[in-house]
């Protein structure tokens, strides 16, 4: 858990503290408008058809990207990290996906199909699944360039030569090292060493399908997932919001103590 930060706060009279809300909502609410103006720019982007036959594998047997759809328009892909060499899938990821199976039916009712999707093999994903108690659909990228393509999954070489990653060149791998170095610690949680751990990076697209055709309409990666985070929206309106001070505080949800 985190460390409490115990310096002291203003306080004020509830007049004041009116005042100083009132204040406040303003920015949020021009911060609402630019958030529905981005939402706006995001559908306008133009479409990129996917030409590329990718395979998967799911609970229903070998898929194509067209199948992951499930009879529907719009497709939302959350590139979850889970490399072919981890052993249970990432905290940060699992964390997001926490929230997953609340609202999939809601976004199946509307035309859209959400899934995850890894590089680990499928029965390594059945078998986390079912530990975590989730039931979105999950499927398994295992031996295609899927992740490769949409740069949430490297090789050795690539991650020595520098990848593309959130549509920046970056430098090539060079992290904290160390038990308490936070990807060091996630990597840990995943049963695998840190240089495996970052191979895979998360990432979140967006499909559409169209007189059987498939485009790619929209990718997302590093803090520009910070909307699928449903803890930390919540932090963030908490007095002492994320409160971070010690590195990654948070567990899977069934490795926390009772508390």
């Amino acid at each position: 858990m985190p460390t409490t930060q115990k310096a002291a706060h203003p306080t004020a009279t509830r007049q004041e503290w009116l005042a100083a809300r009132l204040e406040l909502l303003e920015a949020e609410k021009e911060l609402t408008r630019r958030s529905d103006d981005l939402a706006r720019r995001r559908q306008a982007l133009p479409w990129v058809r996917v030409e590329k036959p990718y395979r998967f594998d799911t609970d229903e047997g070998p898929a194509s990207l067209a199948d992951l759809f499930r009879g529907r328009s719009q497709l939302l892909v959350y590139h979850f990290m889970f490399g072919p060499d981890y052993t249970a899938g990432c905290p940060s990821c699992s964390a997001i996906a926490d929230g997953f199976n609340g609202f999939v039916v809601h976004l199946a009712h509307h035309d859209v199909t959400l899934s995850a999707v890894s590089r680990a093999p499928l029965p390594k994903l059945q078998a986390y699944k079912r530990r975590m108690g989730w039931t979105f659909p999950w499927a398994s990228s295992f031996g295609s360039d899927f992740n490769p393509d949409f740069s949430v999954g490297f090789s050795e070489q690539e991650q020595r030569q520098g990848v593309e990653y959130n549509y920046r060149r970056g430098k090539p791998l060079q992290v904290r090292t160390g038990e308490t170095a936070p990807v060091s610690v996630h990597a840990g949680m995943c049963g695998t060493d840190t240089a495996t751990y970052t191979r895979e990076l998360p990432g979140m697209s967006a499909f559409v399908l169209e007189d059987g055709v498939v485009y790619h309409t929209y990718s997302s990666y590093a803090r520009g997932l910070d909307g699928l985070w449903g803890m930390y929206q919540w932090l963030d309106r908490a007095p002492l919001g994320r409160n971070e001070t010690a590195g990654p505080w948070w567990r899977r949800h069934d490795e926390y103590a009772t508390r």
